[in-house]
């Protein structure tokens, strides 16, 4: 396929180039450069008036709780989705797999419609929860990055008396690996500094909940006289999640230890959480991914997510973020910790992208597009998405 007189956002630094011409073959981006011509027999598709973007990445989802949208809307954070004791896991253990299933699929769908094409989901459940969301994905023209969990979480005495991860539970941790792609932690407070290095050992991708909220701050401090990302860290984490309440040396040890940081801004704003300091983080040299959270308190729009975070970010920090940093962690950054073929358009990388129309009336006259895209770009401008070189929603 060779698409011709496209606009696009091209390589790492997502430099704009005004038109050019692009070939995929399967599903990999083969050539660009605007000398390119047809081959024999070749697709050709003129999409003059189209601005190429990266699909996008949504970092962090939890879509088994698709079933409980807005319930519980006024109770707080740690009554709705305490990993123990929280109503969503109330509700996502009296769910039976087919209407689970059913709002999974929706979940999926809607990513998609809004260029969506990688997602990140802490799964609950299990073994069965990962086969679960496994089962869900099956067919659908999305990427699915499974991160399971084992459902064991330990008490304040087996925290303080350093009690390691019991060989039947690495046995699970074993078995559930074999269906995901790496481990979702809920969190630092809930296991001992044994545990956590245990989860450490593990081969795929991880990533743990960290610094989410004050008290979880002050509850690690009180329980270890460490910091909650401190402890978080023992996991060796690829990336860590919220970290709205990390210290600039909890930023920096991220850093040194070559964690990056998914951020959900939306969701800590509905759950009265606060706002992650984006600016912060980016003068502290972290790579920062972007996310969605809780289906059930959150529209899984990253559109919408990054549009929140670049004007809340200037409404109460007093400092705007540059749209394409913003961008970037939809994108590139993203990239960084998943493996570097997705969420780039150059050579030799999926070709998972999404086609805007610049003449829109939500968008024209589009004089900075990063800002266009950033606060402007909606459903109603995607004119088509691809997944894997295959256009799987819209037409171009």
């Amino acid at each position: 396929m060779l698409i011709r007189n496209v606009s696009l956002l091209h390589g790492k630094k997502l430099t704009y180039v005004d038109s050019t011409n692009i070939r995929i073959i399967g599903e990999y981006i083969t050539e660009v450069g605007s000398a390119l011509t047809p081959k024999n027999n070749e697709q050709t598709i003129d999409a003059c008036g189209l601005l190429m973007m990266p699909g996008l990445i949504n970092s962090h989802t939890h879509i088994g709780d698709s079933i409980a949208k807005d319930i519980g809307i006024d109770s707080d954070v740690e009554t709705k989705i305490h990993p123990i004791f929280g109503f969503k896991q109330k509700i996502l253990q009296n769910s039976g797999a087919s209407h689970l299933i059913s709002f999974m699929k929706s979940s999926c769908f809607s990513m998609i419609k809004k260029g969506i094409t990688t997602f990140v989901d802490f799964r609950e459940g299990g073994i069965e929860g990962s086969r679960i969301l496994r089962d869900a994905t099956s067919g659908i023209p999305i990427r699915s990055i499974i991160l399971g969990r084992i459902e064991y979480y330990q008490d304040l005495k087996s925290i303080r008396k350093n009690i390691p991860l019991p060989d039947t539970k690495k046995s699970l941790l074993d078995e559930l690996l074999q269906i995901s792609d790496g481990i979702g932690i809920s969190g630092a407070n809930e296991f001992s500094n044994s545990t956590l290095k245990d989860f450490s050992k593990t081969k795929k991708l991880r990533a743990i909940h960290s610094s989410e909220t004050e008290e979880s701050v002050k509850l690690s401090q009180k329980i270890t006289s460490k910091t909650e990302t401190q402890r978080a860290l023992l996991t060796k984490p690829n990336f860590l999640v919220h970290m709205t309440y990390a210290s600039k040396k909890d930023l920096q040890l991220a850093v040194r230890n070559n964690s990056s940081i998914v951020v959900c801004p939306r969701a800590n704003g509905s759950l009265a959480e606060g706002i992650p300091d984006v600016d912060l983080m980016l003068k502290s040299g972290c790579n920062i991914g972007i996310g969605t959270d809780n289906v059930m308190i959150n529209s899984p729009d990253i559109f919408r997510e990054m549009d929140y975070l670049w004007k809340v970010s200037m409404g109460m920090k007093k400092k705007r973020i540059s749209p394409i940093d913003i961008l970037k962690m939809a994108t590139v950054n993203a990239s960084n910790y998943l493996g570097g073929k997705i969420g780039i358009i150059e050579k030799n990388k999926i070709a998972d992208c999404i086609f805007i129309e610049k003449h829109s009336i939500d968008l024209e006259p589009m004089h900075n597009p990063y800002a266009a895209i950033v606060q402007r770009v909606s459903e109603n401008t995607i004119k088509a998405v691809m997944f894997a070189g295959e256009i799987v929603y819209g037409k171009i």
